[in-house]
């Protein structure tokens, strides 16, 4: 069973970060391209797109690409004030409020991550990143069954993010002690991540706590 430091679940918490940034930086610039698209997730076998309505100026677009280039370089205190004057100007934008949250998240400004991943979910009520953000702030703040709810609605919301999958996973191996609900989706972040040799492992020690014997 994984500890909690480590740093295969480290490794996993920060890349569903790098994907949240990735993936909102790509949706926000194309959306007003995907106009034929209804806003919302579109899910389908390779992922989900999120597609929003929002209508975006020049002068925005290049400033949320410039907050994503700092946020990536970890430059969190520039990304989070620019982030702040874009979700000012356009308050209903998404994307920028769930990169607003990941970024508090980094510099450990949890209430404020959660109140701008809620921003987020009010506005698109079925976002799987930010379901999965807010279940990683939620952990790192002890609120656990709320974190489980978060991760769930996530995967309610898009069953294939695996990453949603492996830290639900996780909360329930290290955090909950329900050897069952880890084991369930172990296994399933494995079908999904085949190649992630370390889960063999957790599952055999989930399955043995579990009672379910081997395979």
């Amino acid at each position: 069973m994984p500890a909690r430091n480590d740093p295969s679940y480290r490794r996993a918490v920060r890349h569903t970060a790098r994907l949240g940034a990735v993936l909102l930086v790509y949706f926000a610039a194309t959306a007003m391209a995907a106009r034929k698209d209804p806003p919302g997730v579109h899910v389908n076998d390779n992922g989900f797109t999120i597609v929003e309505s929002a209508k975006i100026d020049s002068s925005t677009r290049s400033d949320y690409a410039r907050a994503a280039g700092m946020l990536a370089q970890q430059r969190y205190a520039d990304g989070i004030a620019l982030l702040q004057a874009i979700t000012a100007k356009q308050p209903a934008l998404t994307a920028a409020h769930v990169d607003l949250g990941i970024a508090y998240a980094k510099t450990s400004e949890l209430d404020k991550a959660e109140a701008s991943l809620k921003r987020a979910l009010e506005l698109q009520p079925q976002h799987p990143i930010a379901w999965n953000e807010l279940g990683l702030v939620q952990r790192r703040q002890g609120k656990l069954n709320d974190a489980r709810a978060s991760y769930e609605k996530s995967l309610a919301a898009a069953p294939g993010f695996h990453f949603a999958r492996l830290n639900l996973a996780v909360l329930c191996d290290l955090y909950l002690g329900d050897a069952s609900c880890a084991l369930e989706n172990y296994l399933m972040y494995q079908q999904a991540m085949p190649d992630d040799k370390q889960v063999a492992g957790w599952i055999a020690s989930a399955r043995s706590r579990a009672g379910k014997g081997t395979k």
